[in-house]
């Protein structure tokens, strides 16, 4: 489920949880220990772990999901970075280390934090 363009480096200790679609454009650097997490659950208990009947009586059954993660062309991703399900990072973008991208991050925009947010837009005159 990892679809990787042209020209990416991906440095040491990444973790890629590809229950869903990973998807890397091309130009892309990725810094070490850089983390993509499609894998998500419920955040209510009762649909997080299902309440199910049986003969022994009620049992409950963990439930997941998967969201996609997109990343554009010409970003860099910053040493350290989570990236949560279903989060697209715009064309150009650059992620600061140690941000934890809980929200899409628009293209050409410098985000920082934890939460991740954007901080000011870039690269207004280049494209690759």
């Amino acid at each position: 489920n990892i679809h990787i363009g042209d020209n990416v480096t991906v440095n040491t200790g990444c973790t890629f949880v590809d229950c869903n679609k990973i998807t890397i454009g091309s130009n892309v650097l990725i810094a070490p220990n850089v983390q993509l997490y499609t894998a998500t659950h419920p955040i209510d208990l009762d649909e997080r772990l299902a309440p199910v009947e049986t003969e022994d009586g009620i049992k409950r059954v963990r439930r997941t999901y998967a969201l996609p993660i997109t990343i554009e062309d010409g970003c860099w991703i910053g040493g350290g970075v989570v990236i949560l399900p279903g989060i697209t990072i715009g064309y150009g973008s650059v992620i600061g280390a140690g941000s934890v991208v809980t929200k899409d991050i628009p293209a050409n925009s410098l985000a920082v934090g934890n939460p991740c947010k954007v901080i000011h837009q870039i690269n207004q005159t280049k494209k690759l």
